[in-house]
Protein backbone atom coordinates (compact mmCIF):
# COMPACT_ATOMS: atom_id res chain seq x y z
CA UNK A 1 0.00 0.00 0.00
CA UNK A 2 3.15 2.34 0.97
CA UNK A 3 3.75 2.66 -2.91
CA UNK A 4 0.38 3.34 -3.62
CA UNK A 5 0.44 5.52 -1.15
CA UNK A 6 2.93 7.43 -2.96
CA UNK A 7 1.57 7.67 -6.20
CA UNK A 8 -1.34 9.46 -5.15
CA UNK A 9 0.72 12.10 -3.39
CA UNK A 10 2.62 12.43 -6.28
CA UNK A 11 -0.65 13.15 -8.08
CA UNK A 12 -1.83 15.53 -5.83
CA UNK A 13 1.45 17.96 -5.92
CA UNK A 14 1.22 17.18 -9.80
CA UNK A 15 -2.56 18.95 -9.86
CA UNK A 16 -1.38 21.64 -7.28
CA UNK A 17 1.28 22.43 -9.29
CA UNK A 18 -0.49 22.69 -12.52
CA UNK A 19 -2.76 24.49 -10.75
CA UNK A 20 -0.83 26.96 -9.27
CA UNK A 21 0.52 27.36 -12.79
CA UNK A 22 -2.77 28.22 -14.91
CA UNK A 23 -3.74 31.21 -11.61
CA UNK A 24 -2.36 33.66 -13.56
CA UNK A 25 -4.09 33.54 -16.47
CA UNK A 26 -7.18 32.41 -14.85
CA UNK A 27 -6.56 35.59 -12.78
CA UNK A 28 -6.54 37.86 -15.68
CA UNK A 29 -9.40 36.34 -17.65
CA UNK A 30 -11.24 37.17 -14.79
CA UNK A 31 -10.14 40.55 -14.14
CA UNK A 32 -10.48 41.28 -17.82
CA UNK A 33 -14.17 40.41 -17.52
CA UNK A 34 -15.02 42.63 -14.44
CA UNK A 35 -13.06 45.77 -16.40
CA UNK A 36 -15.55 48.20 -17.12
CA UNK A 37 -16.23 48.25 -21.03
CA UNK A 38 -16.14 51.61 -23.36
CA UNK A 39 -18.61 53.57 -23.38
CA UNK A 40 -21.00 53.09 -26.23
CA UNK A 41 -24.42 54.86 -26.42
CA UNK A 42 -26.87 56.12 -28.73
CA UNK A 43 -29.24 58.44 -28.32
CA UNK A 44 -32.24 59.72 -30.66
CA UNK A 45 -34.23 63.24 -30.87
CA UNK A 46 -36.57 64.74 -30.60
CA UNK A 47 -36.24 64.78 -26.85
CA UNK A 48 -39.21 64.13 -24.31
CA UNK A 49 -39.37 67.48 -22.75
CA UNK A 50 -38.09 67.10 -18.93
CA UNK A 51 -36.97 69.37 -16.17
CA UNK A 52 -32.66 69.71 -16.11
CA UNK A 53 -32.65 72.04 -12.74
CA UNK A 54 -30.73 69.63 -10.72
CA UNK A 55 -28.04 69.08 -13.19
CA UNK A 56 -27.77 72.31 -13.85
CA UNK A 57 -27.15 74.10 -9.90
CA UNK A 58 -24.37 75.79 -9.99
CA UNK A 59 -21.60 75.42 -7.70
CA UNK A 60 -22.36 75.98 -3.72
CA UNK A 61 -25.70 75.95 -4.74
CA UNK A 62 -28.02 74.40 -2.03
CA UNK A 63 -29.58 71.43 -3.14
CA UNK A 64 -33.84 71.88 -3.54
CA UNK A 65 -36.43 70.38 -5.46
CA UNK A 66 -37.35 71.69 -8.45
CA UNK A 67 -41.52 72.79 -8.38
CA UNK A 68 -42.05 73.27 -12.09
CA UNK A 69 -44.55 71.05 -13.45
CA UNK A 70 -42.37 69.33 -16.04
CA UNK A 71 -41.83 65.58 -15.44
CA UNK A 72 -38.34 64.77 -13.79
CA UNK A 73 -37.44 61.43 -15.59
CA UNK A 74 -34.85 60.89 -17.98
CA UNK A 75 -34.53 62.09 -21.47
CA UNK A 76 -31.71 62.19 -24.48
CA UNK A 77 -31.60 65.60 -23.81
CA UNK A 78 -30.68 64.90 -19.90
CA UNK A 79 -28.35 61.81 -20.73
CA UNK A 80 -26.36 64.52 -22.88
CA UNK A 81 -26.13 67.05 -20.21
CA UNK A 82 -25.06 63.88 -18.20
CA UNK A 83 -22.47 63.31 -21.11
CA UNK A 84 -21.07 66.63 -20.77
CA UNK A 85 -20.97 67.02 -17.49
CA UNK A 86 -18.87 64.43 -16.55
CA UNK A 87 -16.04 66.29 -18.11
CA UNK A 88 -13.23 66.77 -15.54
CA UNK A 89 -10.65 68.63 -17.48
CA UNK A 90 -11.09 69.63 -20.70
CA UNK A 91 -14.19 69.94 -23.31
CA UNK A 92 -13.94 70.26 -26.89
CA UNK A 93 -17.04 71.78 -28.92
CA UNK A 94 -16.99 71.49 -32.85
CA UNK A 95 -20.78 72.66 -33.49
CA UNK A 96 -22.72 74.55 -36.24
CA UNK A 97 -25.31 75.93 -34.22
CA UNK A 98 -25.69 76.41 -30.39
CA UNK A 99 -28.64 77.81 -29.33
CA UNK A 100 -29.74 75.38 -26.52
CA UNK A 101 -30.07 77.40 -22.90
CA UNK A 102 -29.37 74.04 -21.20
CA UNK A 103 -26.47 72.98 -23.09
CA UNK A 104 -25.62 76.36 -22.55
CA UNK A 105 -25.75 76.83 -19.14
CA UNK A 106 -23.67 73.12 -19.01
CA UNK A 107 -20.72 75.07 -20.80
CA UNK A 108 -21.08 77.82 -18.53
CA UNK A 109 -20.64 75.48 -15.72
CA UNK A 110 -18.10 73.30 -16.55
CA UNK A 111 -16.31 76.65 -17.05
CA UNK A 112 -17.20 77.93 -13.58
CA UNK A 113 -15.97 74.37 -12.24
CA UNK A 114 -11.60 74.92 -14.20
CA UNK A 115 -12.50 72.60 -17.27
CA UNK A 116 -10.78 73.61 -20.13
CA UNK A 117 -13.37 74.85 -23.12
CA UNK A 118 -12.36 75.63 -26.34
CA UNK A 119 -15.23 76.36 -29.38
CA UNK A 120 -15.25 76.10 -32.99
CA UNK A 121 -18.35 77.42 -34.46
CA UNK A 122 -19.61 78.65 -37.75
CA UNK A 123 -19.24 82.81 -38.10
CA UNK A 124 -22.80 83.46 -39.54
CA UNK A 125 -25.02 81.03 -36.96
CA UNK A 126 -22.80 82.28 -34.52
CA UNK A 127 -24.38 85.96 -35.02
CA UNK A 128 -28.18 84.90 -35.10
CA UNK A 129 -30.65 85.57 -31.79
CA UNK A 130 -30.61 83.18 -29.70
CA UNK A 131 -27.18 82.08 -30.38
CA UNK A 132 -25.68 80.71 -27.00
CA UNK A 133 -21.60 81.96 -28.70
CA UNK A 134 -21.67 85.62 -26.82
CA UNK A 135 -22.57 84.61 -24.14
CA UNK A 136 -19.82 81.68 -24.07
CA UNK A 137 -17.45 84.57 -24.85
CA UNK A 138 -18.81 86.61 -22.59
CA UNK A 139 -18.04 83.90 -19.75
CA UNK A 140 -14.73 83.91 -20.90
CA UNK A 141 -14.76 80.92 -22.99
CA UNK A 142 -12.19 80.77 -25.95
CA UNK A 143 -14.17 80.90 -29.14
CA UNK A 144 -13.30 80.41 -32.74
CA UNK A 145 -14.83 80.66 -36.00
CA UNK A 146 -14.25 80.43 -39.38
CA UNK A 147 -13.93 82.51 -42.54
CA UNK A 148 -14.27 80.05 -45.42
CA UNK A 149 -17.03 80.42 -48.08
CA UNK A 150 -18.24 76.85 -46.89
CA UNK A 151 -19.97 76.60 -43.46
CA UNK A 152 -18.61 74.74 -40.32
CA UNK A 153 -20.83 72.01 -40.00
CA UNK A 154 -19.71 69.74 -37.30
CA UNK A 155 -21.07 68.59 -34.65
CA UNK A 156 -19.23 66.93 -32.04
CA UNK A 157 -17.77 67.40 -28.74
CA UNK A 158 -14.70 65.57 -26.99
CA UNK A 159 -14.67 65.12 -23.24
CA UNK A 160 -11.54 64.93 -20.86
CA UNK A 161 -9.91 63.50 -24.39
CA UNK A 162 -11.64 60.11 -24.69
CA UNK A 163 -15.79 60.61 -25.05
CA UNK A 164 -16.42 61.50 -28.69
CA UNK A 165 -20.28 63.23 -28.75
CA UNK A 166 -20.72 63.07 -32.41
CA UNK A 167 -24.28 62.96 -35.08
CA UNK A 168 -26.72 64.80 -37.01
CA UNK A 169 -27.91 67.06 -33.79
CA UNK A 170 -27.27 70.87 -34.07
CA UNK A 171 -27.68 72.42 -30.31
CA UNK A 172 -30.17 73.88 -30.71
CA UNK A 173 -34.19 73.82 -29.56
CA UNK A 174 -35.57 73.61 -32.50
CA UNK A 175 -33.44 70.21 -32.98
CA UNK A 176 -34.08 68.97 -29.49
CA UNK A 177 -37.77 68.90 -29.07
CA UNK A 178 -38.65 68.90 -33.06
CA UNK A 179 -36.28 66.87 -35.39
CA UNK A 180 -35.10 63.33 -36.03
CA UNK A 181 -31.71 63.54 -34.73
CA UNK A 182 -29.13 60.76 -33.74
CA UNK A 183 -26.13 61.67 -30.91
CA UNK A 184 -23.70 58.44 -30.36
CA UNK A 185 -21.72 58.51 -27.61
CA UNK A 186 -18.46 56.10 -27.80
CA UNK A 187 -14.90 55.86 -26.22
CA UNK A 188 -13.48 53.78 -28.71
CA UNK A 189 -10.16 55.07 -28.55
CA UNK A 190 -9.33 54.93 -32.27
CA UNK A 191 -12.70 57.18 -33.41
CA UNK A 192 -11.63 59.64 -30.05
CA UNK A 193 -7.93 59.96 -31.65
CA UNK A 194 -9.54 61.08 -35.44
CA UNK A 195 -11.70 63.67 -33.97
CA UNK A 196 -9.80 65.31 -31.54
CA UNK A 197 -6.79 65.84 -34.39
CA UNK A 198 -9.60 67.22 -36.64
CA UNK A 199 -10.66 69.97 -33.69
CA UNK A 200 -6.84 70.55 -33.46
CA UNK A 201 -6.60 71.02 -37.17
CA UNK A 202 -9.52 73.23 -37.09
CA UNK A 203 -8.62 75.27 -33.95
CA UNK A 204 -4.92 76.28 -35.32
CA UNK A 205 -6.48 77.02 -38.73
CA UNK A 206 -8.78 79.31 -37.13
CA UNK A 207 -6.42 81.19 -35.39
CA UNK A 208 -7.73 84.80 -34.98
CA UNK A 209 -4.68 85.71 -36.01
CA UNK A 210 -4.91 84.59 -39.37
CA UNK A 211 -8.29 86.06 -39.82
CA UNK A 212 -8.88 88.58 -42.41
CA UNK A 213 -10.96 90.95 -41.29
CA UNK A 214 -11.29 92.65 -44.78
CA UNK A 215 -11.98 89.29 -47.17
CA UNK A 216 -12.78 89.86 -50.99
CA UNK A 217 -14.81 86.54 -51.16
CA UNK A 218 -17.55 86.23 -48.78
CA UNK A 219 -19.45 82.74 -48.80
CA UNK A 220 -22.62 82.88 -51.45
CA UNK A 221 -25.80 82.73 -49.90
Amino acid sequence: MQPLRWQVVAAIAAGLALALEALPAVLRWLWAGRQRRPRREVLFFPSQVTCTEALLRVPGAAPSGCPCSLPHGESSLSRLLRALLAARASLELCLFAFSSPQLGRAVQLLHQRGVRVRVVTDCDYMALNGSQIGLLRKAGIQVRHDQDLGYMHHKFAIVDRKVLITGSLNWTTQAIQNNRENVLITEDEEYVRLFREEFERIWEEFDPAKYTFFPQNRRRR
